[in-house]
């Protein structure tokens, strides 16, 4: 006995709906994530005394670059 499955044009465009929705989620995830350890990185960053800084060789304008190519590879 075969067992059939009939999908009507509603079925498809809900299972693409979904299917979306799903990967838009998860790429909103994903870059919540990435925020996170950008706003994490920063933060420490620019905590440090400027002779910490300056110790590591990072000029405290960096800060903000130095974070993003953490998290982002830019």
């Amino acid at each position: 006995m075969a067992v059939t499955r009939s999908n009507s044009g509603l079925d498809v465009v809900l299972d693409a709906g979904r299917t979306i929705f799903h990967q838009r989620r998860e790429q909103i995830r994903q870059a919540l994530a990435k925020r996170k350890v950008y706003r994490a990185t920063f933060s420490e960053l620019a905590a440090l005394t400027d002779r910490d800084l300056r110790d590591l060789g990072i000029p405290r304008s960096n800060i903000k670059r130095l974070a993003m190519e953490a998290v982002y590879d830019c």
